[in-house]
């Protein structure tokens, strides 16, 4: 029984061998095709970058052929020399990772040598094969570079060169291994993403950056944003799609924009914030993210569709325009939908008035921020907060609230007698012309 027991339990480990060895073999086949996806991103852009300097050198030949030649002959060498360069560690880790898949065919073969053997040595052959098996490191794994890592070629040409003296001819044309600017982040937002990208080229000054995107599915890239900060927020993106995005900038006093970054694919599993449909005094956008205070006399609060806005994210308002202010408007969040209220000025609620007046719980505190206008965004921050276990504050839960307006904030703690998971957020006014835009 003891033998019996002992050579299942071999059997056992010979079989999670053999299994971590083909999960091994499945991440070097996978770090293979990385390689392979970097050694085209260097090929094909050298190849592009070669015919773009081979094009534009050609059309200046008849007049300058002999000074034009010299050139094109000493850049195409700097694209080689890149190029070689660049593959050069690629191909090392290649001869890396086949070296680790060869000696991952050899521990299968050996492993299921063993395990489907000769039943007098299955013992022997089990015990030899784990041995070998636990000596080799089935979980290192060399790294492979990203494409945004790697040289991805370009040239930057002057379609002007016949009107340059000719001592300036040697200065003509450059070749970049990368992008002046990569794209560095996506955060989720509700309906959107939060896109961030910064210069990775130190001697370029950049004056314009130039952001666009594409669902996966479109084959052509559309422009969302062009301007000089380096994040952007693109709304209007559905949940649980991926959407292609790429970044370029223009250099200080040039009119021509460097060469596209490496495309990069994100996406949010954020639904986006929806605005109640059918309450009168308040009409909706298609998408339900804009509500406008229509002639309506009716007056009342308009709360989101459902509580989707949890602590940790950002909330934000967007005024696009104002009508008259009154002291009773509001902005801001509750625990739950209070029909018959004509303000968020209430209990189980925060919110700013449109004269910039802080109210929690119904009260208005001391600090106050600047009155809305066309234009201001109001954003909502929040945290959740432990209770002290001596705390005498009367609550079973502590939000840490953090409005900004107009580059100015307050901060507070809320105290609630039940726990949120999500609140509802909502808006009123009492005169019509007041759009805001939520997200």
């Amino acid at each position: 029984m003891e033998a019996e027991a002992q050579a299942r339990l071999l059997l056992q480990e010979a079989q999670e061998s053999i299994e971590a060895a083909r999960s091994y073999r499945r991440e070097l086949e996978q770090r293979l095709r990385g390689l392979h996806q970097a050694r085209e991103q260097i090929r094909e852009s050298a190849t592009l970058t070669r015919d773009v300097l081979e094009q534009h050198f050609s059309d200046l030949k008849g007049t300058l052929k002999k000074l034009l030649d010299e050139r094109l002959m000493s850049l195409l060498q700097e694209v080689d020399a890149i190029e070689q360069e660049s593959i050069k560690p690629l191909d090392e880790c290649q001869k890396l990772i086949e070296h680790g898949v060869s000696t991952a065919d050899d521990l299968l073969r050996e492993g299921e040598s063993a395990v489907h053997g000769d039943v007098g040595q299955q013992n022997e052959k089990l015990c030899s094969f784990t041995n070998k098996a636990l000596h080799i490191q089935l979980d290192s794994l060399p790294e492979v570079p990203s494409l945004v890592d790697v040289p991805c070629l370009s040239a930057q040409l002057d379609d002007c060169l016949l009107t340059i003296l000719k001592n300036q001819i040697f200065r003509h044309g450059t070749v970049a291994s990368r992008p002046p600017v990569q794209l560095e982040e996506f955060v989720e937002k509700p309906g959107g993403i939060l896109v961030r990208w910064c210069k990775v080229d130190d001697d370029f000054v950049p004056q314009d950056y130039r952001l666009q995107y594409r669902k996966s599915s479109a084959s052509h890239f559309e422009d969302v944003y062009v301007g000089s900060e380096t994040e952007f927020i693109v709304l209007h993106i559905d949940p649980n799609v991926d959407y292609q995005f790429r970044v370029c900038a223009r250099g200080d006093g040039r009119q021509e924009w460097s060469p596209w970054s490496v495309p990069q694919t994100g996406r949010t599993t954020l639904v986006p914030h929806e605005w109640t449909a059918g309450l009168e005094g308040y009409s909706l956008s298609s998408r339900r993210n804009i509500a406008l205070r229509n002639d309506s006399q009716s007056c009342g609060v308009l709360y989101s569709k459902a509580p989707t806005y949890f602590c940790g994210q950002t909330l934000t308002f967007r005024i696009e325009t104002v009508g008259q202010p009154d002291r009773r408007d509001s902005l801001g969040l509750c625990v739950e939908q209070q029909n018959g209220y004509d303000s968020l000025q209430r209990d189980k609620a925060v919110c700013i008035s449109t004269n910039g007046a802080v109210f929690v719980n119904g009260k208005e505190m001391t600090n106050q921020l600047p009155a809305v206008t066309s234009g201001s965004t109001v954003t909502f921050d929040m945290e959740v907060v432990p209770l002290g276990p001596s705390s005498n504050e009367g609550g079973t839960s502590k939000l840490r609230v953090t409005i900004s307006s107009n580059n100015r904030e307050v901060v507070f703690d809320w105290v609630l007698d039940q726990c949120c998971v999500s609140l509802y957020f909502g808006c009123s006014f009492s005169y019509p012309g007041w759009k805001v835009l939520v997200f």
